[in-house]
């Protein structure tokens, strides 16, 4: 991750949070653990690379839990940690904030 201009944690979060994916990512994975297959028909359009970039950068970050099951294929399944469940309201409210775009 890009190094912090300032010792604010807005600006840290985003840098965890900015982009395309990784709100999408929350959002799909809020419902519960899914397999990275299943992020991918979530959000047809990320390539393979870049949804492993953000599943690494989030997991990382202690957001989301990776889970590697032994057998062949290998089987991974990613979910939200506690830590990243409470990223949840935040995310349902944005598109709260969205929806009512034309109520305003």
């Amino acid at each position: 991750m890009k190094d912090v201009v300032s010792r604010c944690p807005i600006e840290e979060a985003m840098q965890v949070l900015s982009g395309r994916w990784p709100t999408l990512l929350l959002y799909y994975l809020k419902d519960g653990t899914k397999r990275f297959n299943e992020l991918r028909r979530d959000n047809p359009t990320v390539s393979h690379r870049i949804l492993s970039l953000e599943l690494r950068k989030l997991e990382e970050v202690g957001v989301v839990r990776r889970t590697a099951h032994e057998g062949y294929p290998l089987h991974v399944d990613y979910a939200l940690t506690p830590f990243g469940r409470r990223l949840v309201p935040l995310i349902d409210a944005i598109g709260d904030w969205w929806d009512g775009r034309s109520r305003s």
